[in-house]
């Protein structure tokens, strides 16, 4: 290192803390640290997550020179929007650039007086599920809780949905977007925490929904920090098919997973609450009735609501979605079963915002995304399509970051 770098070093401002993602005990613990009183942790979260304000300054019942002390050690950063898109439908999604040059993908989803927003937790996923084009994208990072929760962040204010006597329009939240929420536990549980805290964004525990593709031992922990709802990605009736599907089963195979959700659910402080089974039904791979009746009779005594997902073709994946009259047979057989069984309406396809199609911009680590295309170089249209020149910019702006 020259005399210059070093010199450079030594005046380099220390980095701020930002206040986006921490939690309340976080947020007292940071101003203790800086001799301030704890309550001034409830007055800048509601600044923040329920006046959407990211300037210290508008902070108008916190004293002037609190807010100079706050300006100099830390910041209000939210993750940038690099595009919007609005489906004919009303779906709409966010790519979303975060630090080191990779992109994620947020979809909120309106229906009538209600707003579904799917919030990914990680920079892609590491499981690589075969129907998922998320895992063809290869994975980079784990995102921090200021990443997951100013994805909500981002969308209430592009709804105008902070301030008072505004309308709520994000109404539920689910951990069903990019990466797999459990491989990133601490953030994923600090973030759903603000999302239900009173301070913040106030929701409740039966509207936020944990998705998971089934890392057990998370899951066996997952009670004692939060109590939201629980979605399972089963896909598959048996362990021979869920191995193919979802790759993770050959670690945590389905009896050992519903066990675990079983002791998630039955530790809940409320005793009425129910595990949706996802199940993406795919053209002549899990949609026939045999698998209908298999599924039936694996959760026969289990506390389980069911929601059928139409598989959503993408680029690098062979699969085919299911016809209407497999999905109608497979539906009435799970419900003369006795199961509360509905059917995703696909939301977002013409804008690849569907169940199973975000991709965002990974600068992947495993290289798996190299091999995907390799492999089906030449086929069809790229899952990414519509970020293609976003893409390329956030590439660009990668290799500035690098150089400098």
């Amino acid at each position: 290192m020259t005399e210059q770098q070093i010199a450079a070093v030594n005046l380099a401002e220390p980095a701020k803390v930002n206040l986006l993602g921490l939690s309340q005990a976080k947020m007292e613990a940071f101003f203790e640290s800086i001799g301030e009183k704890k309550f001034r942790a409830t007055q800048v979260l509601k600044w923040i997550h329920q006046m959407g304000v990211d300037d210290f300054e508008q902070m108008s019942n916190i004293s002037k020179a609190l807010r100079e002390k706050l300006s100099q050690v830390a910041e209000i950063r939210p993750p940038e929007v690099l595009q919007q898109l609005d489906s004919a439908d009303g779906t709409r999604k966010f790519l979303i650039r975060v630090s080191g040059g990779s992109a994620i993908e947020t979809v909120l989803i309106p229906d009538g007086n209600r707003g579904t927003l799917c919030v990914s937790s990680q920079v892609g996923c590491s499981l690589d599920c075969s129907f998922c084009a998320t895992g063809k994208q290869g994975f980079n990072r784990d995102l921090t809780a200021a990443e997951i929760i100013g994805q909500v962040w981002l969308a209430a204010k592009s709804y105008g949905q902070f301030g008072e006597n505004r309308p709520r329009i994000i109404t539920n939240v689910v951990m069903m977007g990019m990466g797999e929420p459990l491989l990133n536990f601490d953030n994923v549980v600090d973030a759903m925490n603000l999302m239900l805290h009173d301070n913040c964004y106030g929701l409740s525990k039966r509207r936020v929904t944990l998705s998971t593709s089934g890392v057990v031992p998370a899951l066996d922990r997952l009670g004692q920090y939060t109590d939201v709802c629980l979605a399972i990605s089963l896909h598959a009736p048996n362990d021979e098919l869920r191995n193919q599907l979802v790759p993770i089963n050959k670690k945590y195979p389905i009896a050992m997973l519903l066990e675990s959700a079983q002791r998630y659910v039955a530790g809940l402080p409320d005793n009425h609450r129910k595990i949706t089974i996802e199940y993406t039904l795919m053209r002549e791979i899990n949609d026939r009735p045999e698998h209908a009746h298999e599924l039936a009779q694996l959760l026969q005594d289990i506390p389980v609501k069911i929601n059928l997902i139409p598989f959503n073709p993408f680029d690098q994946s062979d699969y085919r979605r299911v016809s209407n009259n497999a999905l109608r047979t497979f539906q009435d057989i799970l419900t003369r079963a006795g199961f509360t069984t509905t059917v995703r309406t696909t939301r977002g396809d013409d804008i690849d915002a569907a169940c199973g199609q975000l991709a965002g911009a990974v600068n992947d680590k495993t290289r798996r995304s190299q091999r995907y295309r390799e492999q089906h170089s030449g086929t069809g249209r790229s899952a990414n399509a519509n970020w293609a020149a976003v893409e390329s910019r956030t590439v660009e702006n990668r290799s500035v970051e690098n150089r400098s």
